[in-house]
């Protein structure tokens, strides 16, 4: 495979373990924050400061205005733009460490943002069974990230790493495993062909489930039941659900709502600052995985207070931060490394996705989830939440749209812990 050069340098199971990111590093370095500064004080090195932070800005604008942009998606977009910018050759020297602590620090900033809008006690307040279809879900794919990357180890040394990765994304979503990445100190070449082929066979997996799969698993499985709509759905309750809807990032641009917008980047800057304190107090091979579940902990725990959890704004910001990742990741990789299949993580990426999805079948057979429901909290975990509305409207059934918008915003709480705890049972396993 063409050399790439990555943003960590790989580690084994028996040897040292790989370089942690600065965010989640044991000791804060202060000549390295120095050197980042003067990096940036390059007139070269605040354009392309600029550049990472304004590409999101000019994709959503595509997107909104250009509907065959938006059926690309945003964080394809974002990916593909880096990518772009990478292989033009339009990157001044030195830009990879600006590349890497953008990294970082995006990814940290970004989860408890996203996390704070979360109402926990709503989640337990859906139709049982979503709930219970989810947890399948979850179930399954961890299962299947572990069966996967046993399969491939004696091929692929950092499948342990994969297995993580692919149980983080298939439960949660792009900011899942964009955070798992720095946890376990994932390669980006690695994580680059990961999201490719992830991206290639989950189109075909939402194509399926808009098209033959209501009918394929409606004969084994029960139908939706008609009784239980009232409870999950209702008009008030969808409109206060926090989606990555083009529109909704509108809402950034309004001055009325920076005060608490920046209020809350800085209460998700506390966060982590809090996180890097506490992983300091575990070893350093234990550090950078602490710190992402502190972040998560603490960011979900911040929903708990009124004032954070009711802004409807948050989330977005969170996902612009994501998607400033997906542009600074891209540019990151030389695109001619993804010419080259990589059966090992093609391998896992179609067993998760496909035989997640038959032995959630299975398990929802056993609890007598419905067809429907099924469909609707596999694509939420799978794929998350922005594709619940067009597959929700494929099975003709909008009352489905607050279940699986609901349990796809579990999956983004969840995610880490899976995925973190995945690949660390895989390395034991493989010790």
């Amino acid at each position: 495979m063409p050399y790439v050069k990555p943003m960590y340098s790989r580690g084994s199971l028996d040897n040292d373990r790989p370089r942690l990111p600065m965010m989640v590093a044991e000791t804060i370095h202060w000549e390295e924050l120095n050197d980042m500064v003067n990096a940036l004080m390059d007139a070269q090195m605040l354009w392309l400061l600029a550049l990472y932070l304004t590409l999101p800005a000019l994709a959503i604008f595509a997107c909104y205005k250009v509907a065959a942009v938006r059926k690309i998606g945003i964080v394809l977009i974002c990916y593909g733009t880096g990518i772009l910018l990478g292989a033009l050759g339009w990157l001044p020297d030195g830009a990879a460490q600006l590349q890497e602590k953008m990294a970082d620090v995006s990814v940290a900033l970004a989860l408890p943002l996203l996390l704070f809008s979360m109402d926990v006690r709503k989640w337990f307040s859906l139709a049982g069974k979503a709930v219970l279809s989810m947890a399948a879900a979850c179930v399954a794919a961890m299962v299947m990230s572990i069966v996967g990357a046993m399969v491939v180890q004696g091929f692929f040394s950092d499948s342990w790493q994969v297995g993580g990765m692919a149980a983080g994304v298939y439960t949660g979503g792009t900011p899942n495993v964009a955070a798992i990445k720095s946890a376990l100190g994932v390669d980006t070449e690695t994580f680059l062909i990961f999201h490719a082929y992830d991206t290639i066979i989950s189109i075909v997996y939402i194509i399926f489930c808009m098209t033959f799969a209501q009918r394929l698993f409606g004969r084994w499985l029960l139908p939706f039941a008609k009784a239980h709509r009232d409870i999950q759905t209702g008009r008030e309750e969808e409109k206060d659900m926090p989606t990555e809807d083009i529109y909704a990032f509108r809402e950034l641009l309004r001055p009325g709502n920076w005060p608490m917008l920046g209020a809350l980047g800085l209460l998700s800057a506390g966060i982590v600052g809090l996180a890097l304190l506490v992983s300091g107090l575990f070893s350093a091979h234990a550090a950078s995985a602490t710190a992402i579940v502190t972040i998560t902990t603490l960011g979900i725990a911040a929903s708990f207070i009124p004032p954070v959890r009711d802004n409807k704004h948050v989330f977005q910001l969170g996902m612009y931060i994501i998607y400033v990742f997906c542009c600074v990741v891209g540019s990151m990789v030389n695109a001619t490394a993804l010419t080259n299949i990589h059966f090992p993580i093609l391998f896992v990426v179609f067993l998760v996705i496909y035989g997640g999805m038959a032995l959630h079948a299975v398990f929802c057979r056993i609890l007598r989830v419905d067809t429907d429901t099924f469909i609707i909290t596999s694509v939420s975990a799978i794929c998350s939440p922005p594709f619940v509305p067009p597959v929700a409207a494929a099975l003709n059934n909008k009352h489905m749209l607050l279940s699986g918008i609901t349990t796809g915003i579990i999956g983004y709480a969840v995610g880490n812990y899976l995925g973190i705890f995945t690949a660390y049972l895989l390395r034991y396993l493989f010790s």
